[in-house]
């Protein structure tokens, strides 16, 4: 626009200078030469339209290549972040089945409605989890969601303070005990969240689970605290997985607390044997 200006002053002043020459001097061909010059200003404006032209197809092209670039740069980004992703407690279909069935055995209620949950805390199954220097509580975490089971709180006693002691900073939770509704919801809204029902429900619905937040912490926190979930993992008292979520799952096992796990009614080691059935008819006379 600027190189336009300036063409369209100097037709101007040309222009004029050819006027003020045929008043002033009074030559008759002024008329002729400012005829002459008409065709060629014309040719000038043209080229000048063409070469705008151009240059704003040439930016355009520029801009799109621009914009594709920063596209693919983002889309290669994207990918390499989850090509990097190789968690060393990956979670599973099956490891949701086994957990569940672990469940099943120690005969742990799934808290299906807020009934459930509100009778759960009343009669101490659930027990509430207190924040301290060592372990602070999600502030979108209400009150009746700081509950969980008693060797749970158990494990999150010994494991933030045990990480408190060697980072000098606490852990923080973002989730304990949830209702099957709540769950539905949340699964409604979050396609990494389990189901509420089924044999792959969420294991937050028996009180079992923790989410710990992983953002802020560094390499050298998070390595420690693999180091110290792995040999609880192997011995079956926890069983963590980490998610693509800032978030570490951790189911805890009733076991971690020493306690024996407790049979159903229904399974063959509450059966009777044939000792026992001897035993029970005694000895005749």
């Amino acid at each position: 626009m600027a190189f336009f200006d300036q063409t369209m002053k100097t037709i101007e002043v040309t222009t004029t200078l050819y006027a003020g020459q045929s008043f002033v001097t009074g030559q008759s061909r002024a008329g002729r030469r400012i005829r002459a010059i008409v065709p060629l200003l014309s040719c000038l404006l043209l080229g000048i339209s063409s070469s705008a032209a151009v240059q704003t197809t040439q930016a355009h092209k520029t801009h799109r290549k621009s914009s594709s670039s920063t596209a693919a740069h983002y889309s290669s980004k994207h990918h390499s972040y989850y090509a990097k992703w190789s968690p060393m407690f990956p979670g599973s279909h099956d490891k949701l089945v086994e957990q569940n069935e672990e469940l099943d055995k120690s005969q742990v209620q799934r808290m299906n409605s807020e009934f459930d949950l509100v009778q759960s805390e009343l009669s101490n199954d659930l027990v509430p989890v207190n924040e301290s220097e060592a372990l602070k509580i999600a502030d979108n975490l209400t009150d009746t969601r700081r509950y969980c089971r008693p060797w749970t709180r158990d494990f999150l006693q010994d494991f933030s303070q045990a990480y408190y002691q060697q980072f000098h900073t606490a852990l923080l939770v973002n989730s304990l005990v949830r209702t099957a509704d709540q769950q539905a919801y949340l699964r409604r809204h979050n396609h990494y969240a389990a189901p509420a029902w089924g044999d792959t429900a969420s294991t937050h619905l028996a009180g079992v689970s923790v989410d710990l937040s992983r953002r802020g912490l560094t390499t050298t926190q998070y390595q420690w605290i693999r180091g110290y979930l792995q040999p609880l993992q192997q011995k079956g008292l926890v069983d963590p997985i980490e998610e693509r979520q800032p978030v570490l799952h951790i189911v805890v096992f009733e076991k971690y607390s020493g306690r024996p796990l407790r049979s159903s009614p229904n399974s063959e080691a509450s059966e009777a044997t044939e000792a026992d059935l001897l035993g029970a008819a005694g000895s005749q006379p």
